[in-house]
Order: structure tokens, then C-alpha cells, then sequence
């Protein structure tokens, strides 16, 4: 069986993982074979990769576009090639492929895949250094860093329609929610506004 994991560090809306997915299917996974997640790779517990690593059978091949795509935490990769060896699994990453299914095992490729994935945390380290020295050096200018503080000005004409019936408890804060097509952590956050 032919498994692929595609991966994205954030939402669906803000990144498209199509690319990837029609990627994999070019090694032979299918829309049930590939793994879909939206979270960062140094995160080492994600639900569909602990799911595809549960999944994985014996002599099975799993893909993904890169290293950087699996994880970005070396000693997690470590893992997985140590469950490769186990399984007799063979991995492919892009161009690079290592076949655990054979006798022996280039040390080389092992050692190269290692150092890739060394790589792609260490670009995730320069990338969090990177956003972590921009943020102070915008702050030292003066910018207010985060979301700008809701005013009363800012609370809409159909929160205040509804607002009646909300106090006179005729409807919840779901249905207050839902009939201002706001969604509930705004309603709640415009009702302690307006009640401070």
C-alpha cells in the first residue's frame, strides 16, 4: 500500500494543499491513501500523522513531497525511520528515497536523511528568530503588536436588534449568535464590552 501525508502549517484558506496532493498521487496514493493536516511540523503530536503511522502496514510505502512535509523535529524523524526499519518500510521524500525493505540499508542515504531533516529544523528555528526579532523591532517603532481593541463604535447595528430579546431572554447566546451571523466567542466579547 502506498500512503502520502500532505501537510500545511496553517488553515485551508490561507494555504492550498492541493499541489502536494496532486503530487502524491503521482507515487500511486489515492484520495483514501493520503493524510491531510493543517499544522506546524515541529509540532510532534498531529492526529493524521499519529493516524498514518497507526494505519501503516508491513513492506507499505509512504510519501511525502520532503522531509519538512513529515516533521521538522529531527528526533521525531529519527522515529519514524526506526519504525521504516522495524515495518520494512520504504520512504520516499520527494527525490529521495530510502528502501528499509532491503537487507541492508545504505548508511549514506540514512545519514542523509538525517542531515535533511537537521536542515528543516534548523529553518524552523531561523524562521521563528526571524518573526520573534521583526515583532520587537516593530514594537521598539512603536507598533501595537495583535488584534486593535473593539470599541463600542465597533459593535454592529444587528447586535443591538437582537440585544432585546437576548436580555429579555427569549433567545440564547447561540441563537443571538447565529441571528447576527456573528460568531459566539464576538457575541460574548461585545456583551461584556457593552456591560463595562
Amino acid at each position: 500500500m502506498i500512503w502520502g501525508y500532505a501537510r500545511c502549517s496553517t488553515n485551508e484558506q490561507k494555504q492550498d494543499i492541493k499541489r502536494q496532493i496532486n503530487e502524491l498521487k503521482k507515487f500511486g496514493a489515492t484520495d483514501n491513501t493520503i493524510f491531510l493536516e493543517y499544522e506546524s511540523g515541529t509540532k510532534l503530536d498531529r492526529k493524521e500523522l499519529n493516524k498514518l503511522l497507526s494505519a501503516i502496514k508491513p513492506k507499505d510505502t509512504l510519501v511525502a513531497l520532503e522531509v519538512s512535509r513529515i516533521t521538522r523535529s529531527t528526533k521525531q524523524l529519527c522515529q519514524i525511520l526506526e519504525l521504516a526499519q522495524e515495518q520494512k518500510l520504504k520512504l520516499i521524500f520527494g527525490t529521495f528515497v530510502i528502501d528499509c525493505s532491503q537487507e541492508i540499508i545504505d548508511p549514506m542515504s540514512i545519514g542523509m536523511l538525517k542531515m535533511m531533516s537537521v536542515f528543516s529544523e534548523l529553518e524552523a528555528e531561523l524562521i521563528r528568530a526571524r518573526v520573534k526579532s521583526g515583532l520587537e523591532h516593530a514594537k521598539s517603532q512603536g507598533v501595537i503588536l495583535g488584534r486593535p481593541k473593539t470599541t463600542y463604535e465597533d459593535i454592529p447595528e444587528v447586535f443591538f436588534r437582537y440585544l432585546p430579546k437576548y436580555k429579555n431572554k427569549e433567545i440564547n447566546k447561540s441563537e443571538f449568535a447565529r441571528l447576527c451571523n456573528l460568531s459566539y466567542p464576538t457575541i460574548y466579547k461585545y456583551l461584556n464590552l457593552i456591560e463595562n
